[in-house]
C-alpha cells in the first residue's frame, strides 16, 4: 500500500512503495528468452532529505514543478528586480497562497505528525550513497518525427490494439505510435523497444503519441471512469530550460475527453501554481468538456523528515501544487438515477516526497479509489510512467519505464504461475500484438 497515512485532512503516499509494488512478479523477455526478476525503482529518486531555503528567483511562482533537490555548497546568484511592485500575476498567486495557506500548514502539520508517530518521514538514511544517473528520453523526438507518417483513415485501420506479449510469452513487432499497446498478462515484463529496455506493467496499455495521433485511443473501444492528467503547461521555468516541448492551454480543449468518458467519469487536472492557468481549467476547459468542479486538493511535497521542500511562504516556489477534481456531466448521466457516486471532499492534501526527477507525480490511485467505484477503468493523458491496470497516453508515455530508473536483480520467485509463463487475463480488454525490436514510425509530441 502506498498510503502511509490517512485522515480527514488527506493522506500521506509512499510513492516510491506504489511504483515497486506493480512489479513484485516480473518476466524479463531478451533475445526469446525468458528470465525472472526482482525490479526495483531507484530508492536515490525519492531520498530528498534537504529543504531549500532560498530559491534561485528566476524560477518564477508559474512553474510548480518539483527539481532536483540536490546539496549543494554555493549560494543561488542573486538578480535584482526590475520593479519595486507586483505584477498582477503575482498579486493573484499571492492572493491565492494567503486563501489556502492555513490548509496547507494545519494540514501538512497533522498529517505529518501522525507519520512519524507510525515511524515513517523519520528522515533515516537507509544507506543511498548513489548518484542519480542521467537518462535522456528520446520519445518525444521520435513522435516529432512519426508527424511526418501519412496517417490512416479511420477504414483503412482495422485494429487499433496490439499485444505486448504474444501467446508463447515472447515478444516481436509493434507499432508503439499507431496502436494502443497492452501487456494482457499479470505479470510485469521487461522488453526491448525501440532499442533500449522497458519495464511494462501488468494489465496496462499505452498508446505513444501526441494530438496528431491519439485517434486510436478514441477507437480504443473504452470509456475510462478516471482520467487524470499532468499538462505540459506553459511558463518562463520550462522555456529557459527547454527540457520539454509546452503546450498553449487553449491546445487543451482539443483532447477529446467527452468521447473517452464514462458518464460521471472523475476528471483530475495537475495544475503549477500559476493562477492563470487554475482560473483556465475552472473556468474554461472543464465547462468545454462538460466537466463540473467538485473540489480543489492540493499535493505537498516534503522532504524524507517531514518538512516542506520549499519555504510555505517563499515568494517563487511553493512547497505544493494544485488538483482540480471534477465529474463528466453526460447527457447520460443526468438521466441516470445512479446512487452510487460518493462525494468528493474539497481542500484535501497528498503529502509526500517528490522524486528528483522533474514532472514525476505520485501515483493518485489509492486516494481516489472511494471516489471511482469498484474495478474502475483508467486513463492518464501526458503521461510518463505507466501503472498497473491503467491506460496512458502521452509522447513520453515510456520516459520513467526505462530499465535504467530500475534495479533489476534475478530472482526465483516463481508465484502462481508456471515457469517462464506470462499468465493472460481472460478480461482484458480488445487488444495488440507484440513488442521486442520495433519496427516503427518515428514519433511526434503532446504539445
Amino acid at each position: 500500500m502506498s498510503v502511509l497515512v490517512q485522515s480527514s485532512h488527506g493522506w500521506v503516499l509512499d510513492a516510491r512503495s506504489f511504483i515497486d509494488q506493480g512489479y513484485t512478479r516480473c518476466i524479463r523477455c531478451k533475445n526469446n528468452q525468458k528470465s525472472r526478476v526482482k525490479c526495483c525503482f531507484k530508492r536515490q529518486y525519492y531520498y530528498i532529505v534537504k529543504s531549500h531555503n532560498s530559491v534561485n528567483k528566476s524560477a518564477a511562482a508559474d512553474g510548480g514543478n518539483t527539481e532536483p533537490l540536490q546539496k549543494t555548497d554555493k549560494p543561488p546568484k542573486k538578480r535584482k528586480r526590475r520593479h519595486s511592485e507586483l505584477n498582477q500575476g503575482e498579486v493573484d498567486s499571492q492572493a491565492f497562497h494567503e486563501k489556502i495557506r492555513s490548509v496547507i500548514k494545519e494540514g501538512t502539520k497533522s498529517l505529518v505528525d501522525s507519520a512519524r508517530s507510525l515511524g515513517h518521514l523519520s528522515g533515516m538514511s537507509d544507506g543511498v550513497t548513489e548518484p542519480l544517473p542521467s537518462q535522456e528520453c528520446s520519445l518525444a523526438a521520435l513522435c516529432e518525427m512519426a508527424k511526418e507518417l501519412p496517417l490512416v483513415d479511420d477504414e483503412e485501420q482495422e485494429e487499433c490494439t496490439q499485444l505486448l506479449v504474444t501467446e508463447d510469452g515472447c515478444t516481436s513487432h509493434v507499432d508503439l505510435f499507431s496502436r494502443v499497446t497492452e501487456n494482457r498478462t499479470d505479470l510485469a515484463t521487461v522488453v526491448t523497444l525501440m532499442g533500449d529496455e522497458y519495464v511494462i506493467p501488468p494489465d496496462a496499455g499505452f498508446l505513444l503519441s501526441d494530438f496528431t495521433r491519439i485517434q486510436p485511443l478514441v477507437h480504443y473501444g473504452r470509456r475510462f471512469d478516471l482520467i487524470v492528467m499532468d499538462p505540459p503547461w506553459e511558463n518562463k521555468s520550462v522555456k529557459r530550460s527547454r527540457r520539454y516541448s509546452s503546450l498553449p492551454s487553449t491546445q487543451l480543449k482539443r483532447l477529446p475527453v467527452p468521447l473517452l468518458a464514462s458518464p460521471n467519469c472523475l476528471v483530475v487536472t495537475w495544475v503549477t501554481n500559476r493562477p492563470s492557468h487554475l482560473r483556465f481549467v475552472r473556468d474554461e476547459l472543464y465547462p468545454h468538456w462538460g466537466v463540473e468542479v467538485v473540489a480543489e486538493w492540493f499535493w505537498v511535497k516534503v522532504t524524507s523528515s517531514g518538512q516542506f521542500v520549499f519555504p510555505l511562504d517563499s515568494d517563487h516556489k511553493k512547497p505544493y501544487e494544485v488538483l482540480v477534481l471534477g465529474r463528466y456531466r453526460s447527457s447520460a448521466a443526468e438521466n441516470s438515477t445512479s446512487t452510487s457516486e460518493v462525494p468528493v471532499e474539497d481542500q484535501r492534501l497528498i503529502v509526500s516526497v517528490p522524486s528528483a526527477l522533474h514532472s514525476q507525480k505520485p501515483s493518485l490511485s489509492d486516494a481516489l479509489k472511494p471516489y471511482v467505484g469498484a474495478e474502475p477503468k483508467c486513463l492518464e493523458l501526458f503521461a510518463r510512467s505507466l501503472q498497473p491496470g491503467w491506460t496512458s497516453w502521452g509522447n513520453e508515455v515510456l520516459k520513467f519505464q526505462h530499465t535504467s530508473y530500475f534495479t533489476l536483480t534475478p530472482s526465483d520467485d516463481r508465484g502462481d504461475a508456471p515457469e517462464g509463463e506470462a499468465t493472460e487475463k481472460p478480461t482484458a480488454s480488445p487488444v495488440r500484438s507484440p513488442g521486442e525490436s520495433v519496427t516503427v514510425p518515428p514519433p511526434r509530441t503532446d504539445a
